[in-house]
């Protein structure tokens, strides 16, 4: 979205464009309205309908994520299109819209794009916080786009990083990301040529690329390590192979979406090797302790991580609220 306006109004309508959502919406914001938005989703306080999907040919989508957020006073939707560029990467472009409860009118406006990026991150930084090990000190992202970037910075938020390993399928541009990164951060970021050698002995592992089919199994995760798969969000996409699925401690950020879109957990299924009931909680439920995440330093917990209009809402009703 490239509204002229940032943090403006069109008539009554506050309006946020991608500049006006970065500037307001840090990581220190986006993780704790994240978080209450996760738990709002698992105890009833969020109404939320199943995304619906128009294909628009190969590698190009458009979303619909209506909600309602009832302790807010706030309904609205998500609207967005998710278009590969055929190089391993997509770009997410939309609107959210928030409507008031009271009135129905419309009361904000706010790039979709922005948001999308800084909440998805969150969110990983939410589980990751509930569900890795307290000493996870080594992060390896598969990935080296936009949400790459956004896992370290949101992750470096809920864990002190000593080493980030960052792998992608160009050894040259993870080589490149590894070094601005570690500009950026102060983090020390390197780049792996391998997928193993990225993960291996890592206590938090991070997901986030365009793949199809599966490009991590359980003999590239070292036994008590964090997973956040976040990449694939549609039922014909698995980042993560079926024995790895079989082998976690599988935490679902919603329950009735990964029965439907989760291609990870679909695809294990499909094999015979989970049943429904291998989803062992929603991260609400863990962060509310009504279920257990982690249960020993040895288990591999695994955040499946399709993203919700109540994330978005819930960002952009803090962005209206906080506007002046």
């Amino acid at each position: 979205m490239s509204a002229s306006v940032g943090g403006g109004e069109i008539g009554s309508v506050v309006v946020f464009d991608g500049q006006a959502v970065r500037e307001r919406l840090t990581y220190d914001v986006a993780i704790p309205v994240v978080r209450e938005a996760m738990l709002a989703l698992s105890d009833g306080r969020v109404r939320q309908l199943l995304r619906s999907f128009i294909g628009l040919g190969q590698g190009r989508t458009f979303a619909i994520m209506p909600a309602a957020l009832s302790d807010r006073g706030v309904f609205g939707a998500k609207l967005i299109s998710v278009f590969a560029d055929g190089l391993g990467r997509k770009a997410h472009e939309g609107l959210v819209i928030l409507f008031d409860g009271v009135t129905g009118a419309p009361i904000c406006l706010a790039d979709a794009a922005e948001i999308t990026a800084v909440r998805t991150a969150a969110a990983s930084a939410v589980a990751t916080d509930a569900l890795a090990r307290k000493d996870a000190d080594t992060l390896a992202v598969l990935g080296v786009g936009k949400q790459a970037a956004a896992r370290i910075r949101a992750i470096a938020k809920v864990r002190t990083l000593s080493d980030v390993r960052v792998w992608g399928r160009s050894i040259e541009r993870a080589e490149v990301f590894a070094a601005d990164m570690s500009a950026a951060t102060g983090l020390h970021v390197r780049a792996a040529a391998e997928i193993a050698g990225a993960t291996q002995g890592a206590g938090i592992i991070c997901t986030v690329t365009a793949a199809i089919d599966p490009i991590l199994d359980l003999a590239c995760v070292t036994p008590g390590a964090h997973v956040n798969a976040v990449g694939s969000s549609g039922p014909g996409q698995a980042e993560i192979a079926s024995d790895l699925v079989a082998a976690s401690r599988f935490v679902a950020d919603h329950r009735e979406h990964v029965l439907v879109h989760g291609g990870e957990f679909l695809r294990a299924k499909a094999e015979g090797l989970v049943g429904d009931d291998h989803i062992a909680a929603e991260l609400g439920e863990v962060l509310a302790g009504a279920r257990l995440g982690r249960t020993g330093p040895h288990d591999i917990t695994l955040y499946k991580s399709l993203g919700h209009a109540a994330q978005d809402l819930a960002a952009a009703a803090w962005l209206h609220e906080n506007a002046r």
